[in-house]
């Protein structure tokens, strides 16, 4: 079970393991686009390519979800960012129930967003883990775990490209391990249990009063979505990229300190950072030297 590209690794790592994949289920093909054509989900796309049978189900609810188990009759459901609940009795209906890969260290990051929010909180290690999933929202008891570091400049969308096949073996050590009956399962601990929840276009402005290495991890945790914005002139600046300066100094929240083929920004904690790639309103994507020799940015302009 699962929907978005994420999840892709997983099925195929499941395809070419001798394991037999008895259904894929993914959420319903969507409009996309400007023109909306409806899209089948990147799970849905590779399903096909093995011949597996595809189930996409509006509700899992009432029943409907067991009805397809009945059919298939799984021994086990692997659960890899599918986007729906799973009800009671469907996480009961298989013999070893339902094995859930959660992208964090569980149980920080319960939820929706645990690479973005790993990013965004400046951690140095995240990883991948592999739960026994119960009625709560990723609070199962964990089976197995795997680690990956997060460098200081690595965005939320390259993590995703670490994780993603972290996942897959992951996934397929768990299996081999249910199979071999050498699990052991260990209780989360509730006390350092954290949630996060979906992220919102709200969260992209940048206050450039926070401190420097807080604005970073706010510009590389929000890439590629929602992304982060400043204003410059009355229009929005995009930031997809910056890393951390070394200068330091007195100016103001948002000052421009350096703009000679380098853009250079104050933070609030007198230390700055330096914006490495960026998209003005209306405009392409652009590195800053080619930026600012279009858009003559003077030292003192103020951000924000």
């Amino acid at each position: 079970m699962g929907t978005p590209d994420f999840a892709v690794p997983c099925l195929k790592a499941l395809a070419e393991s001798g394991h037999e994949v008895v259904g894929v289920f993914c959420q319903p093909d969507k409009p996309v686009g400007r023109k909306q054509e409806l899209t089948a989900p990147d799970v849905k796309v590779e399903a096909l390519k093995h011949g597996f049978t595809v189930f996409q189900p509006e509700s899992l609810r009432n029943g409907n979800g067991v009805e397809i188990l009945e059919k298939i009759k799984p021994d086990l459901v692997a659960v890899v960012a599918y986007g729906k609940i799973l009800p009671h009795d469907f996480l009961v209906y298989p013999k070893y129930g339902c094995v859930n890969i959660h992208a964090s260290i569980l149980p920080k990051y319960r939820g929706a967003s645990p690479i973005h929010f790993a990013v965004l909180n400046g951690d140095r290690i995240t990883g991948v883990t592999a739960q026994q999933m119960d009625d709560g929202l990723d609070t199962g008891d964990i089976l197995h775990v795997k680690t990956a570091e997060i460098g200081e400049n690595d965005t939320t969308e390259y993590m995703y490209e670490v994780l993603a096949p972290l996942g897959a073996e992951v996934l397929v050590e768990t299996v081999k391990m249910i199979e071999k009956g050498e699990l052991n399962p260990v209780k989360q601990n509730e006390a350092e249990a954290s949630k996060v929840g979906l992220l919102t276009k709200e969260m992209s402005l940048i206050d450039w009063t926070r401190p420097a290495a807080e604005i970073h991890n706010k510009i590389r945790g929000l890439y590629s979505w929602p992304g982060t914005v400043t204003r410059l002139c009355g229009k929005n600046l995009k930031i997809h990229k910056s890393i951390l300066s070394d200068k330091k100094g007195n100016n103001i929240a948002g000052e421009v300190v350096f703009a000679n083929g380098r853009l250079i920004v104050a933070c609030g904690d007198n230390r700055c950072i330096e914006l490495l790639e960026v998209q003005l309103e209306g405009k392409k994507r652009m590195d800053i030297p080619s930026f600012l020799n279009g858009y003559k940015l003077a030292q003192g302009t103020l951000l924000g």
